[in-house]
């Protein structure tokens, strides 16, 4: 049997990271056995749901790279399905109407709790003739006595008994299906063979079981993914600090870095840390996910990240650089190649994020020298290297890297200094700080007419600086 999974997320919200973890873990175990993954957006709340939700989840997807074989599919398209559904079961008086008030309900659980009971339906309407025209919900007839068998491929074995399960709610009373009852319909319609989810659903399998059993439909494998806690050792959820997707993404975290560090919050494969995609298709496996909770380690992602920055095609990396620039007024075709500035930067950053601010200086001047590094290196010793160094770009012919480098050396020789004596006041003065790549590349990256103007702006500091003496 070919398998099917599925991502059927409320778009209630933004893609957090532990719906991105669920969808991560569907599309592999699709992708590993060859099957289809399928993308289901469960909008029936409809106070909730919003349609602005719904394309940051179908962003997030994109961006993290997780194609959808059929879909998006929604809900919201399919009540005429779902009532039929819910017909079928009444006339085989597997549901029945419910006329309970608000008010009997409420007594119902303030009893239940003030005995220290789970609160449940007392079955009170099971054999009741309910007056279609009057305000009623349909429930499901559950049944009384059994058991129910979750064997997920997670938890492993796990009971439930039919006595502790109520009646519930299948129709509501404006006529709207409830979730339980979409997604046995859905997830049957749809062939679903393997259900992956978060284990805040598991609850609602039993339930979910007994329909699909009503319904003689053939129920899938379940695996219910253990919480993801953050740094504060708190639950991850999208109303405690979950971060979306998208968020990750503007703060220059690269998608296969945040699928790569997603995939090791619950499983892994010896030591391994790094994974490319089709590594990851290949040795995952669900039945090896861990059954406790995983731990979000902002450390290790930047850590991660960093390696994939290092590491990957700067090409890439130039094309999820440039609307970081952009978000700094900085437009990247005004200046060098985008690749040349990714070339230089790619050891040293840990984020996108940290690369444009790193690479600022290339596309336009600073207001003020960092003071620390001013005042260790634009002193009046550095004033005679500074206007040599000026005179000898300013008459240099050929600007590229091998060309600097040599004009930096034949100073530096010629004043009868060490390199960095030469090199390190003449960085500060054409980057406004004491760390850049080579001076030979930051020289060539900053462009001739800039360099010359930054220098002088180094003397005038240096001629302050010798006045103040």
């Amino acid at each position: 049997m070919t398998k099917r999974t599925r991502f059927a997320p409320s778009p209630t919200g933004y893609l957090h990271v532990g719906g991105a973890r669920t969808a991560l873990f569907s599309w592999l175990h699709a992708r590993k056995h060859g099957g289809a993954f399928i993308l289901r957006i469960e909008d029936t709340d409809l106070e909730r749901s919003t349609a602005e939700s719904v394309n940051a989840i179908l962003e997030g997807m994109t961006w993290l790279g997780l194609e959808y074989d059929e879909g998006p599919f929604y809900q919201t398209k399919r009540f005429d399905r779902y009532n039929e559904v819910i017909d079928e079961l009444m006339e085989k008086s597997l549901a029945y109407r419910c006329g309970c008030s608000r008010e009997r309900l409420d007594k119902l659980r303030e009893e239940a709790m003030a005995n220290k009971q789970k609160p449940r339906y007392d079955g009170h309407c099971r054999d009741l003739d309910v007056n279609p025209d009057t305000p009623h919900v349909v429930r499901f007839l559950n049944p009384q006595d059994g058991i129910v068998v979750v064997d997920d491929m997670v938890r492993g074995r796990v009971t439930f008994e039919n006595a502790e399960l109520d009646d519930l709610i299948i129709r509501r009373t404006d006529g709207s299906p409830t979730y339980n009852l979409t997604v046995v319909v859905d997830d049957s319609d749809m062939n679903i063979t393997d259900v992956i989810r978060g284990d805040d659903h598991l609850n609602n399998t039993p339930r979910q079981i007994n329909i699909l059993k009503a319904l003689n439909k053939e129920i899938p494998r379940y695996a219910h993914l253990p919480m993801i806690l953050g740094d504060d050792g708190a639950r991850l959820s999208k109303r405690h600090g979950a971060v979306s997707v998208m968020q990750y993404m503007e703060q220059g975290i690269l998608p296969e870095a945040l699928l790569n560090y997603l995939v090791r919050l619950g499983w892994s494969h010896g030591d391994q840390e790094v994974f490319s995609q089709d590594e990851l298709i290949q040795l995952f496996d669900i039945d090896a996910v861990n059954k406790s909770a995983s731990s979000f380690n902002t450390e290790k992602l930047l850590w991660l990240n960093q390696h994939y920055i290092k590491e990957a095609d700067p090409l890439h990396i130039a094309h999820l650089l440039s609307p970081h620039l952009g978000r700094m007024g900085i437009d990247p075709t005004d200046g060098p190649e985008l690749v040349k500035v990714v070339t230089a930067q790619q050891e040293r950053s840990k984020t996108l994020v940290e690369m444009a601010e790193i690479s600022e200086f290339i596309y336009r001047d600073f207001d003020d020298f960092d003071e620390n590094a001013a005042k260790k290196n634009l002193r009046p010793v550095a004033r005679v290297p500074l206007e040599k160094m000026k005179q000898a770009l300013a008459e240099l012919d050929q600007w590229d890297e091998a060309s600097l480098h040599q004009c930096v050396e034949q100073v530096s020789e010629s004043l009868e200094l060490k390199m960095g004596k030469v090199a390190q006041p003449l960085r500060v003065a054409v980057v406004g700080r004491a760390a850049s790549p080579g001076i030979d590349v930051t020289l060539f990256l900053v462009g001739k007419e800039a360099c010359l103007r930054r220098i002088d702006k180094a003397l005038e500091y240096i001629s302050k600086r010798e006045e103040q003496a």
